[in-house]
């Protein structure tokens, strides 16, 4: 087995003043020694879980990872720089960096290692030993564990500690004491870490909550479901605990298991940074009986860490529903487009197929189409409430949450009653989850009492108290679209485009997408729905086309890995994936996400004075012949895709790139220009 790290990987005096240029120095160092083939490909890579979530720890440390398909093997750089480096830890900036590079297809016995290596960092004398050695071969030597007391100096002694380490925590035959949990002995907590890489945090967070456990003298039992896959503890071993500890990013697998304890649920760094607060959460949570369904919300869902704004909370709430909405959405909407393109609009008048149904008539398959598609669009209120619902409580909210969307349906309280019930639902159990109840009946909570008890609330607030208010404000709303022509029109066509292109499937994207749809989710739209959904597609076109248009009259400008992208982006953008140009924006947001709403805007604009209208809420060009005025609304499309891809060149034309420095389209160039960006580049 090759060394995962060498002295040719080490550097004791980094100099790097940013956590970009700290990235590439290190992955320089693997791209001499033939670790990493694409320097500007693993960077991106590096980039994109950094955005995931800042890699900065408390104590100094900064642990840049990724898995790549530019790493040929398991690899790890260390650099110690004088002066820190931000790499978003909450005490400061980190002096021992480490950047770990894994293969899109690790092996299991190098994840392992890795593992080890990041429950060393929980350990106060090993990084006190890397910030006073002085020497590579020392620093190598030293991580490697070639040099710790007792410890054998090959890397596959390493490995056999790591998985010992990590049976032992999962050891499926530790004995399990007789009796109910809390009985005679001590506090039993089981708890599950994981990462959205699965390679350092889950570890990490593992030991520390291990650590903290001993010290409390608490018995805690950790399942890390990381990278090279997880062992389930043993079931008795979970029966037996008196609490939970849930400290991910990711959602946990299997959460079912847990149900029914008191449970603290937070994200991973959490785990890392203040587990004796978490252990002594859960444990007044166990002795006021507070406990949950069990599977409580993942941090993404629930709103993050503790702390968040309430702000950030709802729109994580919303974005929940919205994403399980989404896809019936478009099965609905192009199954009823496809009934009128093939039967006209007058099959909206068709009788039920049950009833009149013939294998040979296309009328009757485009009824076949338009009813299914009804059908699907008939869910679109409930699921959205359901899952805003889950997003705050979990599984207890979908029944209530349901119910509450399919009140909102039956009283016409459309899109915002979805909105009011789903949240309304999720309140109301989350407070009852917060009763301290008795022992003997928390195993029935999840399945009866909560879903009985919210399952009434929300239902008599939608019937009697909200929901005719809501449904006059939604009628407000609908009959102001209806009346809207000229100028007003337009303008709302650019407010729209601009959303759609400001963060490329994110939030705001998502809630222009979800008004669009709202307005089409109805057995007759209005021509001004249709409209408005015809202009946020086109708009959600433009970043993608505009991008793969950009890489191919000006390939210069971009790597080699965005022009790679740029193909990919045709397509993409062809089928109204906003997506597609994400990997640019990601790399210099500052040229390609302004230039994108511009075309954007511009594009919505269009689309509306162009009276193009839209029945399907998906599909890019494939719909082509489901548009109105199908002509104008791809030179729609074309004016905001060149004009979007005229402005990126230029932006990009009028950078100069700095002898020795990045390559064009790295973050790095984001930076405001110096005096050396003006020197030429040597031959």
């Amino acid at each position: 087995m090759s060394e995962m790290i060498t002295a040719d990987l080490v550097d004791l005096d980094l100099s790097a003043d940013t956590k970009e240029a700290a990235a590439r120095a290190l992955a320089e160092r693997m791209v001499a020694q033939g670790r990493v083939t694409d320097l500007d490909g693993f960077l991106a890579d590096v980039a994109a879980r950094e955005a995931q979530m800042p890699t900065g720890l408390d104590g100094g440390i900064g642990i840049p990872h990724c898995r790549s398909a530019y790493v040929t093997e398991p690899s790890l750089a260390f650099g110690r720089s004088a002066g820190g480096v931000d790499f978003g830890a909450p005490d400061g900036p980190a002096d021992l960096i480490f950047l770990i590079a894994a293969p899109a297809g690790a092996d299991d016995a190098h994840l392992t290692i890795l593992s080890s290596l990041a429950r060393q960092l929980m350990n106060a004398e090993f990084t006190s030993a890397l910030r006073s050695v002085g020497d590579p071969e020392s620093a190598t030597a030293l991580i490697r564990g070639d040099e710790a007391p007792a410890a054998s100096t090959s890397e596959d002694s390493v490995a056999a500690s790591a998985a010992a380490s990590a049976d032992a925590a999962t050891d499926s035959t530790a004995p399990v004491p007789d009796g109910d949990a809390g009985s005679d002995g001590p506090f039993r907590i089981v708890a599950v870490t994981s990462c959205p890489t699965g390679i350092a945090h889950t570890y990490m967070a593992a030991e520390s909550l291990e650590n903290a456990g001993r010290e409390a003298g608490v018995d805690l039992v950790v399942e890390t479901q990381g990278s090279a896959g997880f062992t389930r503890l043993d079931p008795a071993v979970i029966a037996a605990a008196d609490a939970v500890i849930f400290a991910h990013d990711v959602p946990v697998r299997d959460k079912d298991r847990f149900a029914g304890k008191p449970t603290v649920d937070v994200g991973v760094k959490a785990g890392i940074n203040r587990p004796a607060e978490l252990i002594s959460e859960v444990r007044g949570k166990a002795e006021r009986g507070e406990v949950t369904g069990g599977a409580t919300p993942t941090p993404v869902e629930r709103g993050g860490e503790e702390g968040e704004g309430y702000g950030s909370m709802l729109r994580k709430w919303l974005m929940s529903g919205v994403s399980y909405m989404v896809p019936f959405v478009a099965a609905g909407g192009l199954l009823i487009a496809l009934g009128f393109a093939i039967g006209g609009y007058e099959i909206k008048s068709a009788p039920s197929v049950m009833q009149h149904f013939v294998w040979t008539q296309t009328d009757s398959w485009a009824a076949l189409m338009f009813q299914i598609g009804g059908v699907a669009f008939g869910f679109l209120v409930p699921v959205l409430a359901g899952y805003i619902a889950y997003g705050m409580a979990d599984r207890p909210g979908l029944v209530p949450g349901f119910v509450g969307g399919m009140i909102a349906s039956t009283i016409n309280a459309g899109f915002l009653g979805g909105l009011a019930a789903g949240l309304i639902a999720g309140g109301v159990v989350l407070a009852i989850q917060k009763v301290k109840i008795p022992k003997a009946v928390r195993g029935i909570m999840p399945v009866v009492v909560i879903p009985l008890i919210s399952t009434a609330i929300v239902g008599f607030l939608m019937f009697v108290v909200i929901g005719k208010p809501i449904a006059s404000a939604q009628k407000g709303m609908t009959d102001w679209l209806n009346g809207l022509s000229g100028s007003n029109a337009i303008l709302l066509g650019a407010l729209l485009g601009l959303m759609m292109c400001f963060d490329l499937g994110g939030p705001v994207n998502k809630v222009a997408y979800t008004f669009a749809t709202a307005g089409i989710a109805v057995s007759n739209p209005s021509d001004s729905a249709m409209k408005i959904m015809a202009a946020v597609m086109a708009a959600g076109m433009v970043p993608p086309l505009a991008m793969a248009l950009a890489t191919t009259v000006r390939g210069r400008l971009f790597t080699e890995t965005e022009r790679e992208n740029g193909k990919a982006a045709w397509v993409l953008g062809a089928s109204f994936i906003s997506e597609g140009a994400i990997p640019f924006a990601a790399a210099d947001p500052l040229r390609v996400i302004p230039s994108s709403m511009v075309g954007g805007a511009i594009t919505g604009a269009l689309s509306m004075s162009f009276g193009a209208t839209l029945r399907a809420p998906h599909g890019g060009i494939f719909v082509v012949p489901l548009i109105g005025n199908p002509f104008l609304y791809l030179i729609a499309i074309a004016v905001g895709m060149c004009v979007t891809a005229a402005l990126v060149v230029v932006l990009k034309g009028m950078r100069k790139p700095v002898a020795g420095g990045t390559a064009p389209g790295a973050p790095e160039d984001i930076a405001a220009p110096t005096a050396d960006t003006k020197q030429p580049v040597a031959a």
